[in-house]
């Protein structure tokens, strides 16, 4: 597949996209020998880039279940010098978390060096499901319910209609399903119902459960798992 060729360096984990866009801007990068432009494109498994002489290897596809705890940020860095997930994560390739869980917020997060990947499970066009465990200060009625399944007026946003059910027999414990991903919009929903969280814990994306992954642990996704995405 033809990309943009700034576009498959960065990806390749050997530089930032600006940097590479720099690198071809100074005639330092080559297309089957021949220095190339800005917007030039290529297909990494049939045409040889070199960078400074150095040839680009095409990446092994890397595709991770995270279990993100409370307090920390999907994000590189903060400037706030607070915990991000990438401090408990330790490679040496260029991973991309799919998406965001808010600080507050523990689960269920993908890590991925598959930009193709990413933006299927993303994007809201294809619709993929997540499921949600939340911790409520108190029960949780039946209208309430009711109002979520149909969906709720957010005064900005109206939420789309969701999958909703009791996960614990006192009531305060719900499993909310969702295939939307505005910013904290789980919480949002709760808030404007009244409700205060207690907990969110992000339990599944499209088939693939949580499971027994600890926090700030990873496993690697099955195969059949990230074809389900890609369909």
């Amino acid at each position: 597949m033809l990309e943009r060729v700034q576009k498959i360096i960065a990806n390749a984990g050997t530089c930032s996209r600006r940097r590479a866009e720099e690198l071809i801007l100074q005639g330092r990068v080559k297309v089957n020998g021949q220095i190339i432009n800005i917007g030039a494109k290529a297909d990494l498994y049939k045409d040889e880039i070199t960078v400074e002489g150095k040839k680009i290897f095409r990446p092994k596809k890397i595709y991770l279940a995270f279990n993100k705890p409370i307090d920390c940020l999907t994000t590189l860095d903060d400037p706030q010098g607070r915990k991000t997930i990438f401090d408990y994560i330790k490679s040496k390739d260029r991973l991309i978390p799919v998406g965001r869980l808010d600080f507050k917020t523990e689960g269920l997060l993908f890590l991925t060096n598959d930009g193709e990947f990413a933006n299927l499970v993303m994007h809201p066009r294809y619709e993929v499901e997540k499921s949600y465990v939340v911790a409520l200060d108190r029960e949780f009625s039946l209208e309430d319910i009711a109002k979520v399944k149909k969906g709720l007026d957010l005064e900005e946003i109206q939420s789309r209609p969701a999958k909703v059910r009791y996960a614990h027999p006192n009531k305060k414990m719900i499993e909310i399903t969702i295939h939307e991903g505005q910013n904290r919009i789980v919480r949002r929903m709760m808030e404007a119902l009244g409700y205060k969280v207690f907990r969110l814990i992000r339990i599944k994306i499209g088939n693939v459960m949580l499971g027994d992954v600890l926090p700030g642990k990873t496993r690697e996704l099955s195969f059949s798992e990230v074809k389900q995405f890609k369909k």
